[in-house]
């Protein structure tokens, strides 16, 4: 799996950002959002129980991404069919042919699909945090915002660290 400090894979998936078919898709590369951080995360399967409840989580916070200059970013799933997820503030991308999960090493081995991996990338494209859960165990969307913010401050920042709160001096 690629870790910290590697640089995210090049990338050119379909991404859908409305409910009307023929305005909603658009091609989305690495360089559309240049310049901006990136979180990307990426859940197992379409039509099940958890992945629903980050996606919604993720979207409930969007406007905190927004406010520090982060795009963030999921792969297409069943958007016109939850009623959660039909208006996301931000593009679902659709990875179907699994080049983006199999670059990043995170397919799962048994069912091929990818894991609950969770990537903030720098504007430079460098992967500053990686995360993967179980896939019996949903992200918490708010932690992905916090580390959002420690790595943003570009200093140290002790355990538990919050927006707002003194950064380590050395």
């Amino acid at each position: 799996m690629l870790g910290i400090g590697k640089k995210f894979p090049e990338f050119k998936l379909k991404g859908v950002s409305g409910l009307d078919a023929k305005t909603a898709f658009s091609e989305i590369t690495n360089s559309t959002y240049a310049g901006r951080w990136l979180v990307m995360f990426f859940y197992p399967k379409d039509f099940t129980f958890v992945c629903p409840t980050e996606i919604k989580g993720f979207g409930d916070l969007n406007k905190d991404f927004q406010n520090r200059e982060a795009q963030v970013f999921v792969h297409l799933a069943w958007k016109n069919a939850k009623e959660e997820l039909k208006n996301l503030p931000f593009p679902m991308l659709s990875d179907i042919r699994r080049d983006l999960s199999a670059a990043l090493g995170i397919l799962d081995d048994g069912e091929l699909v990818a894991q609950r991996a969770t990537y903030i990338v720098d504007p430079h494209g460098i992967i500053r945090f990686v995360s993967v859960n179980d896939m019996s165990v949903g992200r918490n969307p708010k932690e992905v915002l916090r580390v959002l913010d420690a790595l943003q401050t570009d200093e140290l920042c002790p355990c538990n660290w919050e927006q707002g709160k003194e950064t380590i001096k050395v």
